[in-house]
């Protein structure tokens, strides 16, 4: 462990002085990359001092009683072994999880496309109430959201809608969101009373910045069109909306959701070039997860991942069975528990490939 540390506290040094560097400070993308390192290794440099105090305490400690002349301070010096004795394994763990590597990606805001699946307008309701706890999520944890896209239901909720979020580390939390959600609930269009159940796909995309995806002008096919409304209707007669196409691969996105053509392009651009990044990143994920079972495999995105039982009042995550008897806090966006969950259940899978016994 000390000799990790070691390492660590060196690297600490060498960021520190790379980040005031002025080659470092005009490239960009390089300055970016080592300030959130530095910003990383100083939370853990706070936790290794405090480990390498109680150590200290510890020798010190051991001292006093083997030499045992003075009996008040052999008395505190004892409890002061004892209460470090207590903190050291519990610092231990924190350090280790703390050393796993992070993916890198974790730091990125993100590109959220929910869209309604089996089960008609309740699913479009359903995929409504999945955009509304997340955004109460985000409000939570201090993130900004802004809707990209939108295609609404015809009786509630929404065929489809693509939003941003950002704020810091957002990824890192969202990431684990991608993939089936279903409900089971009465729907409000059912006179039976009988239980249904629909589905909703969320997919959660790292935004890519602009130095991350090289998007040629030659290769975009540009489209507007009039925005329009729920059953189709139109909302204006001017060609605001915007489609485009990425040509090499097929890709399209498109905005309808501001009055200007300008903003449209803008933002189709950008939900453009995250599922562009998004595209390799799932290669790589293809590749890891060959190599470990990942809880983010971009291949799963088809596989059922939560169920939301109304009748129950229960939620379950399928992926580390996971059930919480508390789905009314959950859908209001209460989901820490489950996010904090998972991130566990991830960072113990990375700890055994590192060869830590927890």
């Amino acid at each position: 462990m000390l000799d990790k540390l070691r390492i660590v506290k060196q690297r600490f040094d060498e960021v520190s002085d790379l980040i005031i560097q002025p080659d470092i400070i005009s490239d960009q993308k390089r300055y970016i990359a080592i300030n959130k390192e530095y910003k990383d290794l100083s939370t853990v440099i706070d936790v290794i001092n405090e480990y390498e105090r109680l150590l200290s305490n510890i020798e010190e400690a051991k001292e006093i009683i083997a030499d045992g002349s003075d009996e008040e301070m052999t008395e505190m010096a004892k409890m002061e072994l004892e209460e470090a004795n207590e903190k050291i394994p519990q610092l231990e763990e924190k350090i280790k999880f703390m050393l796993i590597p992070k993916d890198p990606e974790d730091a990125k805001n993100v590109i959220v496309e929910i869209r309604a699946g089996t089960g008609g307008d309740e699913a479009s309701i359903f995929a409504g109430d999945l955009y509304r706890m997340y955004t109460k999520y985000c409000s939570d944890k201090g993130w900004r959201t802004e809707v990209e896209d939108i295609s609404e239901g015809t009786s509630g909720g929404f065929k489809e809608i693509i939003f941003s979020v950002s704020g810091t580390d957002v990824y890192g939390d969202m990431k684990f969101e991608s993939g089936v959600h279903r409900v089971q609930r009465v729907p409000q269009t059912e006179t039976q009373g009988r239980v249904h159940t629909s589905a909703a796909t969320v997919m959660v995309l790292p935004e890519a910045e602009e130095f991350d995806v090289e998007l040629k002008p030659s290769d975009i096919r540009v489209d507007y069109f009039c925005a329009s409304g729920p059953g189709g209707q139109s909302v204006n007669t001017t060609y605001s909306a915007v489609r485009l196409t990425h040509i090499p691969t097929g890709l399209v996105a498109q905005c309808q959701d501001q009055k200007s053509q300008h903003k449209n392009k803008d933002k189709a651009m950008k939900v453009l070039r995250s599922r562009l990044y998004e595209q390799e990143l799932e290669k790589k994920l293809a590749e890891d997860s060959a190599k470990r079972n990942s809880l983010v495999a971009s291949g799963d995105r088809s596989a059922k991942i939560r169920t939301y039982n109304y009748p129950q009042g229960r939620v379950t995550e399928h992926r580390i069975g996971l059930t919480l008897y508390d789905l009314q806090n959950v859908i209001n966006g209460d989901i820490h528990k489950i996010i904090e969950e998972l991130k566990l259940a991830e960072n113990t899978e990375k700890l055994k490939e590192l060869g830590e016994v927890l």
